[in-house]
């Protein structure tokens, strides 16, 4: 059978959530990290949120619990859905996929919007003049490339081998491009969606729709009742500058 359920996991608070929250807060120009970003662990608060979500994935009716797992490559995301499937108790194996990687900022990596700003004024300028969705960074990617990626990647969940219902672990900008690739959204739409809308970490965006070919229907967003029921922090670190709210 096809994919018929998708449980779109943001990764847990990464420790690069909060340098770089941290930054924009003071006015600085630059993040502080030492690491790739494909590189970035999870902070302590983030695997606290992992940890919650595998308790609640545990509770779970049998026959609304995972079949399958993808994850991204990078770290962070793919610590979250171990830890949440080792504390669920879950034996499902995770395939990682590079096409649910964060989205690559090229030259912008780093940079606060401040820093963006002062640092690279002709590419503030040349994002507002082509708007969010169109955008590329020199040696980045728009969300255009991201929407590329995730159809690609949905057509291997058409495949009849997939399981019905897929845990997939991501990154707040590849949650954002599910929803626009699978509700069909227009570039306005995904952009006034993303205005007033915040994926938290550890939150889960689910998606479901009726057979193996019908159309996708967003049932619920950035859940995150497991994280306080557990007594862990709710976080909402822009990740992606794109997808953070204005």
């Amino acid at each position: 059978m096809a994919a018929h359920e998708l449980l779109l996991l943001r990764h847990g608070e990464s420790l690069a959530n909060r340098a770089a929250t941290a930054a924009e807060n003071a006015g600085l120009e630059l993040v502080e990290v030492d690491l790739r970003d494909a590189d970035v662990p999870l902070s302590p608060t983030g695997e606290e949120q992992a940890e919650a979500l595998g308790a609640w994935l545990a509770d779970l009716p049998e026959g609304e619990r995972p079949d399958a797992a993808w994850s991204s490559s990078y770290l962070r995301a793919r610590q979250t859905v171990s830890i949440a499937l080792e504390t669920a108790g879950s034996d499902v194996a995770v395939r990682v996929d590079e096409r649910l990687r964060d989205r690559e900022l090229g030259v912008l990596d780093l940079l606060t919007s401040h820093g963006v700003e002062a640092r690279y004024p002709e590419e503030a300028l040349r994002k507002r003049w082509l708007g969010k969705f169109y955008y590329r960074p020199p040696g980045g990617e728009s969300w255009a490339d991201l929407a590329l990626r995730i159809r690609s990647l949905l057509v291997d969940m058409e495949r009849p081998e997939t399981p019905g219902r897929v845990l997939v672990a991501g990154h707040d900008a590849i949650v954002m491009t599910f929803l626009y690739v699978c509700l069909g959204m227009s570039e306005r739409e995904l952009l006034d969606f993303a205005q007033t809308h915040t994926v938290a970490n550890a939150s889960i965006t689910r998606l479901t729709r009726d057979g193996e070919t019908g159309p996708w229907t967003l049932e619920a967003f950035s859940l995150a009742g497991h994280l306080v029921e557990a007594g862990a922090p709710v976080t909402l670190h822009g990740g992606d500058p794109d997808v953070r709210p204005r």
